[in-house]
């Protein structure tokens, strides 16, 4: 069983990542998927209650059901996830000043990313 002070962490961040998926879905630039997945694993760990009410959303529910029992992410969501991630990455490798070691390091980390992105399925089999 889950300690107080830990549920409460859990709590705080579900809700935090809701906000954000939230966010997400009137600002193209910040993704809506992965914070509702997080949002769900903390609810999970935290509040049955909260928990339920993100897996019936009548929005946010078919994503996370989705990647539950399918492991699938929508087109939508891996062209958004994809085009932030080469942006995000490329304006640190090209902007910010660091050894080349770390370059390759955030190179291979963000293509690890992608290709497990590209490798999931986009729908229901």
């Amino acid at each position: 069983m889950i300690n107080q002070s830990k549920r409460i962490i859990y709590l705080s961040f579900g809700i935090a990542f809701v906000a954000l998926a939230i966010i997400g879905v009137f600002l193209p630039l910040i993704p809506t998927t992965p914070f509702l997945l997080l949002s769900a694993y903390c609810f999970s760990r935290s509040s049955e209650k909260y928990y339920q009410w993100l897996l019936n959303h009548k929005i946010f529910g078919e994503i996370i059901t989705d990647w539950n029992k399918y492991g699938v992410v929508s087109i939508k969501s891996k062209i958004i996830a994809i085009s932030m991630i080469i942006a995000l990455f490329s304006y640190s490798l090209i902007y910010v000043d660091v050894a080349p070691t770390i370059k390759v390091i955030i190179s291979l980390i963000g293509l690890s990313i992608i290709t497990f992105l590209l490798t999931r399925p986009s729908h229901r089999k």
